[in-house]
């Protein structure tokens, strides 16, 4: 099987590599290409790959490439992990709304649409390119804002599915504080992407919920970054994208005193690329876990490894289930058809089926609802441009939602982001 990773420069990719290493059983890559137009990190990526590979004997051979074309011919499924922009534009999504008091966040509030405008386009137009010569090529986007994109290739027809690691980094988290195996933890994960609640803990068929949120209520707290008190109100974990929301003005406080992400992540990718670079280094550094995406590689293979028919999903008589990104089409019966939500699905080669999931109550319900409505507004403005539809989408945010400032944040989002919006070009 060929497996390409378009963004294979990044820093992430060993996380990825080192995941198909140790699951040679069961993931029969025989290549992996790492597609990117950055040529100095495709080389030091690319070399440090076929280290962890060699080291743990695994058969797999790693090419890299600039040509998309090239990459993705006759690929069984394509990895997108893309940062249009780079740490440069993270940095302006994470500080530019602070301007109004708004959460500067990568993925939420105005930083979140300025990277789907950046984004959405760019992975648009890889898909297209990736049919091409890929036909129907499973397509597993990692890339952020995970929700819209995959909204985005579903609705232009693309075979994709969306990832996050929240879902699969909290199930380990609690295997560990329940000591309990992770394969033995099911979650009853619900929302959208970065947008999600824990609804059960399901251990062998029993909920550990009220276990967690009891004896175990201090460490779940400070795992997550929100008040114990908020989530037993709650009956369920938020995941700690939800400080954002529940917790917003503090964020924004200790965002107004603090280095942004952006420039924390830059120093760790510059010291992960020295690292890599070492021709002596073939395991994993340390560093990577300082990078994000923690379990990224172990949620990865396990999704591919289904999506491709190489798990009892793809005819061997079980059925694998994974938390995914995924088309609606009633699943969460408050929301329309084509909204994307992140819930467990049934993965086989034929696609991700989400399963019944509990009835949502209203304390979650509004938010989800809302949400999904900024989405819909903010795929629209990727897609067809304009800086009133972006005003639009700022207006529809429940973390902005006031017309003076929106309109203010639209016209920065737009100034800051002009050389990446075409229909933008001039107005800057």
């Amino acid at each position: 099987m060929k497996l390409t990773v378009v963004g294979g420069g990044s820093t992430y990719t060993p996380e990825l590599i080192d995941g198909i290493a140790w699951r040679r059983t069961t993931l029969a890559v025989d290549e992996i290409v790492l597609v990117d137009p950055d040529a100095s990190r495709l080389e030091v990526v690319g070399a440090f790959s076929r280290r962890l590979l060699a080291h743990a004997g695994h058969p797999a051979r790693v090419t890299t490439t600039s040509d998309l074309e090239r990459g993705a011919d006759g690929a069984s499924a394509v990895l997108l992990q893309l940062r249009v922009g780079g740490q440069a534009a993270r940095a302006s999504d994470e500080t530019f709304p602070l301007v109004c008091d708004c959460v500067g966040q990568e993925t939420t509030g105005a930083g979140g649409l300025a990277k789907a405008l950046r984004t959405v386009p760019v992975v648009l137009d890889i898909a297209e390119r990736v049919r091409a010569v890929a036909g129907d090529a499973w397509i597993v986007n990692f890339t952020n804002p995970v929700g819209i994109v995959t909204r985005a290739l579903s609705q232009a027809g693309h075979r994709a599915v969306g990832l996050c690691n929240v879902a699969i980094g909290f199930r380990r988290w609690t295997a560990e504080v329940l000591g309990v195996s992770p394969q033995d933890v099911r979650l009853g994960h619900v929302g959208l992407n970065h947008l999600t609640w824990e609804t059960e803990v399901l251990v062998d068929g029993v909920d550990r919920l009220p276990e967690l949120l009891g004896p175990h209520g201090d460490a779940l707290g400070k795992h997550i970054g929100l008040p114990t008190s908020l989530m037993r109100r709650l009956g369920m974990v938020p995941s700690y994208y939800l400080k954002y929301f529940y917790d917003h003005d503090e964020v924004v406080r200790k965002q107004r005193t603090e280095p942004p992400r952006a420039e924390v992540v830059a120093g760790v990718e510059k010291e992960l690329l020295d690292v890599y670079g070492d021709e002596s280094v073939v395991t994993k550094p340390a560093q990577l876990n300082q990078r994000g995406g923690a379990y990224y590689s172990e949620a990865a293979v396990q999704l591919v490894h289904s999506l491709t028919g190489g798990g009892d999903g793809g005819g061997g008589g079980g059925l694998e289930q994974h938390v995914v990104n995924v088309r609606n089409d009633g699943t969460l019966p408050f929301l329309p058809d084509d909204a994307v939500v992140e819930v467990p699905a049934v993965v086989t080669d034929r696609g991700a089926s989400p399963v019944a999931v509990a009835p949502v109550p209203p304390s979650i319900s509004g938010l989800i609802s809302h949400v999904t409505g900024y989405e819909h507004l903010a795929l629209d403005a990727a897609v067809l441009g304009g800086r009133d539809r972006v005003a639009d989408a700022l207006l529809a945010h429940p973390l902005i939602g006031q017309f003076a400032t929106a309109e203010r944040l639209a016209d920065e989002l737009v100034s800051r982001n002009a050389d990446f919006l075409p229909w933008a070009r001039g107005r800057a």
